[in-house]
């Protein structure tokens, strides 16, 4: 056997399996976090251990995101220049005007946003641009704390490996759409036998944000339910593209 005859090939096979790795690696970069800020805090929600805790969890698992919780809305203005999606979980005020202003400029921008359960009730008087331009309406109200279920009325990205039917304890919340807003896309509705049904996943027709709504989310029966992990993890990968 001449030596020389058989390592030239085998080399020249090595520099080209290099090279092809290589060219294969620009094609596909390693995707990098989708850099989130969840804002929580406010009454009547467990946001540490929901919020801050299990969606955050849920959210960075396999990489997929990269979370910055907090309860301080004074704090927001600081992280949003480096956010790819703002997750809105708070129901306390959001004082300041130029937070205020920062928000809608962030929407304006075509980022995206997340509006989780406290987020879509009318929270402040002061504030209806909000309830009528970034929700498109809002709950004044909800069930008594119990199980009614959950259909999803189209396909969605968002919606993508769901269930087309489940069931959970939390609050059904009585979500109506602002007629002055920029109107919804329902992509599931909450109903019991008492109820009729109301909007619980839904996309905000806004121009340029990509705005997703999601009425679940009181406490453990959703935040460690699958479907609601596998909805905000849809969410977020939606609404950061």
């Amino acid at each position: 056997m001449n030596l020389k005859n058989t390592i030239i090939p085998f080399l020249s096979l090595i520099l080209v399996f290099g090279i092809s790795m290589s060219l294969l690696a620009k094609d596909n970069p390693a995707k990098k976090p989708i850099k989130v800020l969840m804002v929580g805090g406010g009454s009547s929600h467990d946001f540490d251990k929901w919020y801050k805790g299990a969606d955050v969890a849920t959210l960075e698992r396999d990489g997929l995101a990269e979370v910055t919780y907090t309860d301080d809305p004074t704090t927001i203005l600081q992280h949003l220049s480096d956010t790819d999606v703002l997750f809105l979980a708070n129901n306390q005020p959001i004082a300041d005007d130029a937070t205020r202003k920062a928000i809608f400029a962030f929407a304006e921008a075509g980022k995206g946003l997340i509006l989780a359960h406290p987020a879509i009730w009318y929270n402040w008087n002061d504030w209806p641009e909000y309830n009528k331009t970034m929700v498109s309406g809002g709950s004044r109200g909800h069930n008594k704390y119990g199980n009614f279920n959950v259909d999803l009325t189209e396909k969605h990205p968002v919606t993508k490996g769901l269930p087309a039917h489940f069931s959970l304890d939390d609050e059904l919340y009585y979500f109506k759409v602002d007629t002055a807003g920029p109107g919804i896309e329902i992509l599931a509705n909450a109903s019991n036998a008492e109820t009729e049904p109301f909007p619980s996943i839904f996309i905000v027709k806004n121009p340029k944000a990509k705005i997703v709504g999601i009425a679940l989310g009181h406490d453990a029966a959703s935040h460690e339910l699958e479907a609601y992990q596998t909805l905000i993890r849809n969410a977020v990968k939606w609404a950061a593209n």
